[in-house]
């Protein structure tokens, strides 16, 4: 049996305005807490750096892992961005 397989990419899509929105939210939460970046990333094992500044297009299980680790609800974290 042959199975033919025809890859093609699709354009990835990007929403600025949210990823700096998003980062702000995360840089915000940090900062609250007194965390330092290298402290997220020690207990998270999620670099947060590119994400802070808008240049990530993060994914919702980074953001979920990271709202868990902050302790806040994806309600609470993505409230007031529309």
């Amino acid at each position: 049996m042959c199975f033919a397989y025809f890859a093609f990419e699709m354009p990835q899509r990007r929403d600025d305005k949210l990823l700096v929105k998003i980062a702000q939210r995360f840089q915000t939460l940090r900062k609250e807490r007194r965390l330092t970046q290298a402290a997220v990333y020690e207990d998270t094992g999620i670099s947060i750096e590119r994400i802070e500044t808008g240049h990530r297009n993060i994914s919702i299980t980074t953001i979920r892992i990271l709202c868990e680790y902050y302790e806040v609800t994806l309600g609470e974290f993505f409230r007031d961005m529309d």
